[in-house]
């Protein structure tokens, strides 16, 4: 990108552009070169065609290799399987070794210092106060991301009785996303309650349709999951039940069009083309824990607008975003 920006000022400030057309293919080539001696490895716990947490990281990844970067993946790692494969990476000489899923978090630590030329980054939180220094964390901003959907489905909510959450792996970070739905949701919307079910699987819709029905009958009339496939049933649940959804990780108005008020995507194709640009501007923060804002981490989108106006009125979405706002500068944080 930076590339790109330096060319369109050259152009602007030098008369005859006709210099441009001979200087950017040298320049992509340069940057080519550059990063094809960089390998990246990026470690899957599900399929590249999930539609969710796996495939957004991939394209990520697609999006390197386009760049000059040298890249493979493996898809569906067990945890059983973690050791091996990120310590056949880390011999074949990967620049970058990019674990994609919370075990990595601990499997990293224990493995990175006998790999100290390696660089590895876990999708995850930092597991204690001290890590290797070839290691990089993140926190993506699940709190403030589910505290804002919380906010929002208590600000679409009809009938104002209840909003429900459908959670995946029985997690830490799962947990305390439900909390922080709870929490906004009945703050933002007092006499609202909120609801939730970590069903304890990511790749179960009849667990999400099963969690998602049982909300509504007990008052929800709006259901946001954080749950890949099982969160899928969950909005058909809702669908079938003709109450609002919304959507988690990817754009999934298509789901069910009429029933999805929005979408919360989570930026992890960017996440992971920062990660590898990091390395080859060797800004890459080992033994650190990486907090990008939620503004940065997550998107709310529903096709080519942000939200669908059907489901959500304009004073509703006006409220929405002064939250937005607050949870992005970290004026307002969620406490779980």
């Amino acid at each position: 990108m930076m590339a790109d920006v330096s060319r369109r000022k050259f152009a602007q400030l030098v008369a005859g552009a006709l210099l441009l057309p001979a200087l950017a293919p040298m320049l992509s080539r340069k940057a080519m070169a550059a990063n094809n001696t960089i390998k990246i490895a990026l470690l899957l716990p599900g399929s590249v065609a999930d539609g969710g947490w796996s495939s957004l990281a991939y394209a990520g990844l697609q999006s390197l290799q386009k760049a000059g970067f040298s890249v493979a993946h493996s898809e569906s790692v067990s945890q059983a399987q973690m050791d091996q494969t990120i310590r056949g990476y880390a011999d074949e000489g990967y620049t970058l070794i990019i674990g994609h899923s919370f075990e990595y978090g601990s499997a990293f630590a224990e493995i990175a210092p006998e790999y100290p030329d390696t660089y590895f980054f876990a999708s995850t939180f930092k597991p204690g106060e001290k890590s290797p220094g070839n290691v990089e964390y993140v926190n993506l901003a699940y709190l403030q991301g589910a505290y804002a959907a919380g906010a929002l489905a208590a600000l679409i909510s009809a009938k104002g009785k209840a909003v429900g959450f459908v959670g995946g792996g029985d997690n830490p970070t799962q947990q305390a996303m439900m909390r922080a739905f709870i929490q906004a949701a009945e703050k933002t919307r007092p006499g609202i309650k909120g609801m939730g079910v970590v069903t304890g699987d990511y790749d179960n819709a009849a667990k999400g349709r099963e969690a998602a029905t049982t909300m509504i009958g007990n008052g929800a009339d709006v259901i946001w999951h954080a749950a890949d496939v099982t969160g899928l049933g969950a909005m058909q649940g809702a669908a079938a039940a003709k109450v609002k959804a919304i959507g988690c990780y990817v754009d999934q108005r298509d789901v069910a069009p009429d029933y999805v008020a929005c979408s919360f995507r989570q930026n992890l194709d960017w996440m992971v083309e920062q990660v590898g640009e990091s390395v080859a501007n060797k800004t890459f923060k080992g033994g650190d824990e990486w907090h990008p804002t939620v503004g940065k981490a997550w998107s709310v989108v529903n096709g080519s607008e942000h939200y669908n106006a059907k489901l959500v009125s304009a004073s509703a979405w006006a409220s929405f975003q002064q939250i937005w706002q607050q949870l992005d500068s970290g004026a307002l944080k969620p406490v779980v």
